[in-house]
């Protein structure tokens, strides 16, 4: 297989991934050799990489580690850089000293609104809500949330409370009442910041009715601080304590900004598993951690620095929200959008590229299907010369992707489809600026992270499908699960598959190429004859059909086997009738094997999903037996599971 790009030797040189190598190589024992052998070496060596990483992106701290790595009695007691202490807004603030006229942030929103923080404005607005949440007494472990879109405000409200020791905790605003209250009321925030309403797809939606049943289900909360976004005096009518961000802050100005330095595996952010399957997990990241892998993954494997424009289309209620955040301490500038990306075009994040100048363009691997179906092509439309890597996660990047990018954007960028998640707030596998981009891999595993894949039978294969683990601690799993007692969720969650071994849920391979290949969820296996099919093999025929805008596929139980139903969601005034089966059925066959053909193939006017967009191939397993799905509240539309139930033709 040829490469789809190759990364110039000038690139190669002048990369921070290059001179890292060699700055391991001076100073911390790493060998000669190429990615492979110094991938190899972070892995045996992580007690010399971690802290080569630490020094290398200039991590400041307070107090100095005794120790890089205490292996503890099993995988998930271990810890990392004992001794240290930190504060993590500290660390992505440090650039407020030496660039304050630097953008921070430029927001676009749907409303056509324009806003831009420069570093320093940045830090004269976290000092301001530092000093009103230290008046009104959150210390250090104590919860502050966030019900609110991707603002500015979003931003400088969670380095305040990490500034400060807190723990931050946010959920987009398109969750319902009980979605909050699930992940919310388990962690009893003394402060809630919310926002007026949002826009998306041109409505106005209102927050607030929402806040005030939120708001009154919660007896921990303190203070209500609400952001004025879709009106210039919100209504604060029935809402408890409740202050505008503005009075809210002036209660902290003037007031000089302190970092309160915390232990390396301080809680930072407590993040959520996705509820589809019952209440919400509470997972806890930690600062250092989740500051050491941040780095690593923006320095070393997107060569971020002060130049870059980095944009991730994300919502607060996804991890990503989090990494994009974490590129302030390179000294980028942070791209935010809030909205629709297809509102009122297709083509607004390519007018915002264009116009902002984005060096990084990150998304999912949802919109770069949808923009290929809708006919986007920036190559045509489009002057993006700045940009130079395209970064998509959330699902399989499909190989088509691989090529609609390289055809129709540009021919001379890095696509690096990436994957980890929630559970890490970070990547075991992503991409390299010295590496090149073959069709539908994913360029590396993440240096540091022993990622294999592993049989049935628990051994290390290469070229074969098999479970994606981490077979040795990294900085930035989580520190513990909350209300958790005795590890017993943390450890069934990761540890149950194979003892002693992160077993992280995915179906995978690992290539010749030393890249990796995701083929979907491994709960969503589909397992026909006793034959292991990844959903996102059959995803990846049948969404090249212009017919089709998406599917999705579940195992049926049927005559002591499982046949493979699957269900399309069709363009308008598309019927599916026998010829376009026939269609689908023989695009499958050709392109994959006769197991992954689907016995049965239904239309769906909508495809269930969480909040932050995945596919939920078990809710539709769930419906399609009669089993009850336990938490709808976790779905952004679960209307949608009612097509799936008591369908006639899954009788015979």
């Amino acid at each position: 297989m040829k490469p789809l790009w190759t990364p110039s030797q000038a690139r190669i040189d002048g990369s921070q991934m290059s001179r890292f190598m060699a700055f391991s190589r001076q100073h911390h024992g790493a060998p000669d050799g190429d990615y492979a052998d110094f991938y190899r070496w972070s892995v045996d060596h992580k007690e010399a990489f971690w802290p080569a990483v630490w020094a290398y992106c200039g991590v400041k701290a307070t107090t100095p580690w005794r120790k890089v790595f205490a292996p503890g009695a099993e995988f998930l007691k271990a810890r990392w850089f004992e001794g240290a202490e930190l504060n993590f807004a500290e660390n992505l603030l440090r650039h407020c000293a030496t660039q304050p006229g630097q953008p921070a942030l430029i927001f676009w929103g749907e409303d056509q609104v324009r806003r831009e923080l420069s570093y320093g404005q940045l830090g004269a607005q976290v000092a301001a809500v530092a000093g009103a949440l230290r008046t009104m007494g959150v210390q250090p472990g104590d919860r502050v949330a966030a019900f609110m879109p991707n603002l500015p405000e979003t931003i400088v409200a969670m380095l305040a409370t990490a500034s400060l020791g807190g723990v931050w905790s946010s959920c987009s605003p398109d969750f319902g009442r009980n979605g909050v209250l699930d992940r919310f009321g388990q962690i009893e925030p003394k402060v809630l910041f919310v926002a007026d309403g949002y826009f998306y797809k041109g409505k106005i939606i209102d927050s607030l009715a929402r806040v005030r049943e939120i708001a009154a289900a919660l007896p921990s909360l303190q203070r209500v601080v609400v952001v004025p976004y879709v009106s210039m005096a919100p209504d604060l009518t029935g809402l408890p304590a409740a202050l505008t961000l503005a009075d809210f802050a002036a209660q902290g100005a003037g007031k000089s900004l302190r970092f309160v330095p915390q232990p390396f595996n301080h809680p930072l952010y407590i993040m959520y598993s996705s509820g589809t399957t019952g209440v919400p997990k509470c997972i806890v990241h930690g600062a250092g951690g989740t500051l050491l892998q941040h780095l690593k993954e923006h320095v070393l494997h997107t060569d971020i620095g002060p130049s870059d424009r980095l944009l991730y289309f994300t919502t607060c209620g996804w991890m990503m929200w989090n990494w994009l955040v974490s590129g302030l301490a390179s000294g980028a500038t942070l791209m935010l959008y809030d909205g629709s990306p297809f509102h009122p075009k297709p083509d607004t994040l390519l007018n915002f590229a264009a116009q902002e100048g984005i060096t990084v363009f990150g998304t999912s691997a949802k919109y770069l299907a949808a923009a290929e179906k809708e006919g986007v092509v920036p190559r045509k439309t489009h002057s993006i010369p700045k940009l130079r890597a395209i970064l998509s996660t959330g699902s399989p990047l499909a190989p088509e992707s691989f090529d609609y990018v390289y055809r129709d954007w540009k021919d001379d960028l890095q696509l690096a489809s990436i994957s980890g998640g929630t559970d890490i707030i970070s990547c075991f596998a992503l991409g390299n600026p010295i590496l090149p981009v073959y069709r539908g891999e994913l360029q590396c595993r993440g240096l540091g992270m022993q990622v294999e894949i592993y049989n049935e039978s628990g051994q290390a294969v290469r070229g074969e499908k098999g479970e994606l683990v981490c077979a040795a601690p990294f900085p930035s799993m989580p520190v513990f699960f909350w209300n958790d007692p005795g590890d017993e969720k943390y450890r069934a969650a990761y540890f149950s598959r194979f003892p002693g071994v992160w077993a992280h849920g995915d179906y995978a391979e690992l290539t010749e190429h030393d890249g990796l290949i995701i083929y979907g969820r491994s709960d969503a296996v589909l397992n026909p004859g006793g034959v292991r099919i990844g959903t996102a093999e059959i995803y990846r025929q049948v969404e090249k059909l212009d017919e089709i805008l998406e599917c999705i596929a579940a195992g049926q139980e049927w005559d002591n086997d499982v046949r493979v139903v699957l269900f399309v969601k069709l363009r308008d005034n598309v019927v599916l009738d026998d010829a376009l089966r026939t269609k689908i059925k023989k695009l499958i066959r050709d392109n994959t094997t006769p197991r992954h053909v689907p016995d049965k193939i239904l239309a769906v006017p909508d495809i269930p999903r969480t909040i932050s967009g995945k596919i939920v191939e078990l809710a539709v397993t769930n419906v399609i037996h009669g089993r009850p799905v336990k938490n709808t509240d976790a779905l952004a539309n679960p209307d949608a599971l009612r097509h799936f139930a008591n369908r006639p033709e899954l009788s015979s």
